[in-house]
């Protein structure tokens, strides 16, 4: 009920499958529905776990480009037509920030029923939407929006580990009906079941609204931390690095002056006791779209001090 109310998801109960996490989820499914050697395409910059994921099963990731609305479909078909998944992160692309648009979402489904290939959605920092209203999940679109007699091509991925606390360790696949019973039975094989007390209480904490609730406040507080962020850069920052506003998440890119090293600039952050990440560290091939270097910067856990203090240093 939670995710069809909060991301227009359209499943029953017997379509989820709780596992420990995205990654694990991932995992899952990637030695379920992949041969070795298919490809698979990811976003580029992207996350490193979700490709090392991918190879682990023996698929070989497909770098596509990332723009301002998500992952380049016409790029990806250019490069590898013939994938058999892709991995995106469309509520809130990783590491950007960019929100896939929806002739993005319907272009990408589009190419996945003509390829027979699946999407792995990965609906990352859904939760923590500051300004507008959320885009309906790619799953929500499938399920809704293709032709008849057409088979579902999402898998849909969601987490309590980020809106709650990391060492919970409860994640969920929403998956198609004709996907049910192999990934229960290999689910099985890897890792009996996730803990059965963690999910009663969970439900429990979600059934009586404190989850709702627990997320109203939280966008509330990031909201307001990022606002602080963003006026601390503009204080003390200047000409070193430039921040805009994000519509969601929890971080911020810091982009760079022209032909600035971003490793080295992160490096000097952590010697001053300010822990950031390198774009670079997230690209996949050397000659990606947006070369500019660029910092992430994290502000969730930070208070207003904190923040000031971390743009000062």
């Amino acid at each position: 009920e939670y995710v069809g109310n909060a991301r227009g998801v359209r499943c029953v109960a017997d379509q989820v499958i709780v596992v420990g996490g995205t990654q694990q989820g991932l995992d899952l499914v990637a030695r379920v529905l992949l041969e070795p050697g298919d490809a698979a395409w990811v976003e580029d910059p992207g996350y490193p776990d979700s490709v090392a994921a991918l190879r682990a099963a023996g698929a070989r990731p497909v770098p596509v480009p990332v723009d301002d609305e998500g992952l380049d479909v016409s790029a990806g078909e250019r490069l590898s037509p013939g994938a058999r998944l892709a991995h995106v992160t469309p509520s809130h692309q990783f590491p950007l920030g960019s929100v896939m648009s929806i002739p993005r979402r319907m272009a990408l489904l589009a190419w996945a029923r003509r390829a027979r290939a699946w999407v792995f959605e990965d609906d990352y920092d859904s939760e923590f939407r500051y300004t507008g209203r959320p885009l309906p999940s790619l799953q929500g679109l499938d399920v809704e929006r293709r032709p008849a007699a057409t088979p579902a091509c999402v898998v849909y991925a969601g987490t309590f580990n980020k809106t709650l606390v990391p060492t919970l360790r409860l994640g969920y696949l929403i998956v198609p009906g004709e996907l049910v019973d192999p990934l229960r039975s290999a689910r099985a094989v890897i890792d009996r079941h996730a803990p059965s007390f963690e999910q009663v209480v969970l439900a429990d904490f979600i059934g009586e609204g404190h989850y709702v609730r627990h997320l109203r406040r939280m966008r509330a507080l990031y909201a307001e931390r990022q606002a602080e962020l963003l006026a601390a850069a503009d204080a003390l920052l200047s000409g070193r690095l430039t921040l805009e506003p994000d519509a969601a998440g929890l971080h911020l890119v810091g982009w760079l002056p022209a032909d600035s090293n971003d490793v080295a600039a992160s490096a000097r952050a952590r010697e001053a006791g300010v822990e950031t990440y390198p774009l670079t560290r997230f690209r996949l091939t050397p000659c990606a779209r947006e070369s500019r270097g660029a910092l992430l910067l994290g502000y969730a856990p930070f208070d207003r001090e904190a923040i000031r203090d971390g743009a000062r240093r």
